[in-house]
């Protein structure tokens, strides 16, 4: 780790005692600098243990959707904590989790009734998966096991989720032969480019199980929007293939894009659809896989080989349904929408100033998240500390420096936010 051997009194003497026995994710370990050492979190603010106070620009990786240690979220906690902190949930079933479920199943577009839970994205969209692939064994059709997935596409770090990523823009180049190949094409944005997924849907059909895209915004793939006709065409392939349609909402859903799942804003709902992240507010691991009765019904059998044969130990985890149905109650008790309105708005007006500056390649907002997309970025370590020097917590990946704030971030925090990408990105040297 750059600059991390031998020991720094500065340091809290925790951070030097563990720092050499982590093993940091994305990072190339003899190289990167060494992790901030956080005290606590408030709000919209990190606190490190030197005292400093960075405003946090991308709510831990798009999931604090209501900021730090909310006071709501955390006593429902608290109280699960005291009364039942977890149950395994083969033969059990607990009050938290049938709630959840419950409401998730309100809240959602179409018919999408069957709540299956795990405990991280990745391994939700691996029971997506697999689900899709039984639903066609549990139908006599064993052969479709492959998936159409989408240039720019992320689903996760696991090995069948990494099997459906973009084998060229995302972050696993070095293990090509680790899982199946699986079609990946273009979003079907315009004419042409739904004739070309017309045509290898037509020419896969009888060994695909089914289609899955991220709505709206390609996440870690590098913040890619598309239109909402584009999930429009996907519904109406799907259908004609009759194949299942995968939504992949892991990031975008509970009101990020600016509707509380992306795919409402397309008027149209998946066979399929996972969900994390925001879940719980940023506070816990939950993550489910959400079914139609449909898909649900193939799995309905006398057959005990038909059963969907998957359970995470952790899954159902009662302090995180705890935490994820206090966070339901927020979006129906406060304004999140409304903010996120707002947000964009501001993001708009905030980050307008980097169009047209050396270096940037495009500016764009879509609800809570904010783009600026640069021609190259040399040095991400270099131009992430030029955030911490202006006290942000901004953190660019690839060529892109992106804003997904908490929905109840302070008008003025989010102008110390943008005005920031502004005077880091107009330092062009530092940029590129």
């Amino acid at each position: 780790m750059a600059g991390g051997n031998g020991r720094n009194s500065g340091l809290p003497d925790w951070y030097q005692a563990g720092i050499e026995h982590v093993w940091l994710p994305y990072a190339q370990m003899k190289a990167v600098s060494p992790p901030l050492p956080v005290k606590r979190t408030d709000g919209v603010r990190i606190i490190l243990a030197d005292g400093r106070e960075l405003i946090d620009g991308i709510a831990s990786w798009w999931t604090a959707c209501h900021g730090y240690n909310q006071p709501h979220i955390r006593e429902a906690v608290a109280r699960q904590l005291k009364q039942m902190p977890h149950v395994m949930f083969g033969g059990l079933a607990h009050e938290q989790a049938l709630t959840l479920a419950r409401r998730l199943s309100a809240l959602l577009p179409g018919d999408l009734t069957r709540v299956f839970f795990s405990e991280s994205g990745s391994v939700a969209v691996e029971v997506a998966l697999k689900m899709a692939m039984q639903y066609w064994i549990n139908r006599g059709a064993p052969q479709r096991t492959r998936f159409v997935s989408f240039k720019g596409g992320y689903h996760g770090d696991t090995a069948g989720a990494m099997a459906v990523c973009d084998p060229q823009v995302g972050m696993h180049g070095q293990l090509p032969n680790l899982s199946p190949s699986h079609p990946v094409v273009d979003l079907p944005r315009d004419e042409e480019t739904v004739q070309i997924l017309d045509r290898v849907l037509d020419r896969y059909t009888d060994d695909l199980a089914g289609i899955i895209v991220e709505p709206l915004v390609q996440g870690a793939g590098g913040m890619l929007f598309h239109a909402s006709d584009a999930l429009r065409r996907l519904r109406t392939l799907a259908d004609r293939y009759e194949l299942l349609l995968i939504f992949d909402e892991i990031f975008t859903g509970f009101g990020r894009t600016g509707t509380m799942f992306a795919c409402e804003a397309a008027g149209v709902a998946p066979d399929i659809i996972t969900v994390s992240k925001a879940l719980t507010g940023g506070t816990l691991p939950l993550a489910t896989t959400i079914a139609t009765r449909k898909v649900f019904e193939a799995f309905w059998s006398d057959d005990p080989d038909k059963a969907l044969m998957h359970g995470p130990t952790f899954m159902a985890n009662a302090l995180g349904c705890a935490a994820a149905n206090a966070s339901l109650d927020l979006f129906d008790s406060e304004p999140r929408i409304a903010q996120v309105a707002a947000i964009a708005s501001a993001l708009k007006q905030g980050l307008s100033p980097c169009r047209g500056l050396p270096g940037v390649k495009d500016v764009r907002v879509m609800g809570a998240v904010g783009v600026v997309e640069m021609e190259r970025i040399a040095n991400l370590d270099a131009l992430r500390a030029c955030f911490i020097a202006e006290g942000v917590f901004v953190r660019p990946f690839g060529n892109v420096i992106y804003l997904t704030p908490a929905f109840t971030i302070a008008p003025e925090d989010l102008k110390t936010l943008t005005d920031a990408v502004v005077k880091v990105v107009s330092a062009v040297p530092a940029a590129r």
